[in-house]
């Protein structure tokens, strides 16, 4: 159990004693890969130096019953089993997909024997953080896509992508929550929403050493993509992973800040609910 105010008690702490930022590095070069298929995951880990920080930013939105699904289904629902008044104590079962919220998609997601969420080495979850802003394109264009463009760009003006990183969208899309732009369904039952281009996911694969993805939007892809899922089809197979409906990402500078993925350790899952924080 976890009592209310937890979390953002051991943020303070992390940040007050530089608790990370003196032996994350250690303790994640000594960390061992398990074993995958896909040759991202079968990378070697390399040592790292240590992550400095001054602050922690919560890119998580807290979910609640309603939050925004993909097709329009409610997909979590809470209630209580216990209530302090009659028990003595809070209780509440949740019954959720695994794909709603902030959250993970694992390899698995997308391929018949990719990894469970279970199984990503966490020294891929702490990593270098790329935040690609296209939010003046997509105000106009909710159909608009990151491109090998915009990630030339951002390296113009911040060098080369860092080896092992994870590259974000920042679409301005986390702002619409409780929008219906957020879904952005049209009168044919089309969602139109900003996500990555597959052109560009190709290239990242190809041309980068690039660990996961995240979107601030449901969908790795872009809204009209929906049908075939090109970028989930091939980046989620390939062993990296992925992160959608992140939040807060206008609180991250676009270079310089660390992602730490708290995905859930469920046996066998294809990804989940996470608590996502960048450290800046």
């Amino acid at each position: 159990m976890c009592y209310p105010g937890c979390m953002e008690s051991v943020q303070e702490n992390l940040k007050r004693r530089s608790f990370l930022g003196r032996s994350l590095g250690a303790t994640l070069a000594a960390a061992t890969a398990v074993g995958s298929a896909a040759a991202v995951a079968a990378t070697p880990a390399k040592a790292r130096g240590a992550v400095s920080f001054t602050d922690v930013i919560d890119l998580t939105h807290s979910l609640y019953e309603g939050f925004p699904t993909f097709d329009g289904a409610p997909w979590f629902s809470k209630k209580p089993a216990f209530t302090y008044a009659k028990d003595g104590l809070n209780l509440n079962v949740w019954t959720l997909y695994e794909h709603t919220g902030t959250h993970m998609d694992a390899p698995l997601h997308f391929s018949a024997q990719g990894m469970s969420v279970d199984e990503i080495p966490v020294g891929d979850l702490v990593v270098p953080l790329a935040v690609i802003d296209i939010r003046d394109r997509a105000a106009q264009d909710p159909d608009a896509t990151v491109m090998p463009a915009d990630i030339r760009r951002w390296e113009s003006r911040h060098g080369r992508l860092p080896d092992g990183c994870c590259v974000v969208m920042n679409s301005g899309w986390h702002k619409l929550l409780k929008s219906p732009r957020f879904v952005g369904r049209d009168a044919q039952g089309k969602n139109h929403t900003p996500g990555f281009h597959p052109s560009t996911t190709d290239f990242l694969m190809k041309e980068r050493h690039v660990k996961g993805i995240g979107v601030d939007t449901l969908s790795l892809d872009a809204g009209i993509a929906s049908g075939p899922f090109p970028v989930h089809n091939s980046w989620l197979p390939s062993g990296r992973w992925g992160i959608e409906a992140l939040a807060n990402l206008d609180a991250v500078p676009e270079a310089g800040a660390h992602l730490m993925v708290g995905g859930p350790k469920v046996e066998g899952a294809t990804g989940g609910l996470s608590r996502v924080l960048a450290l800046v």
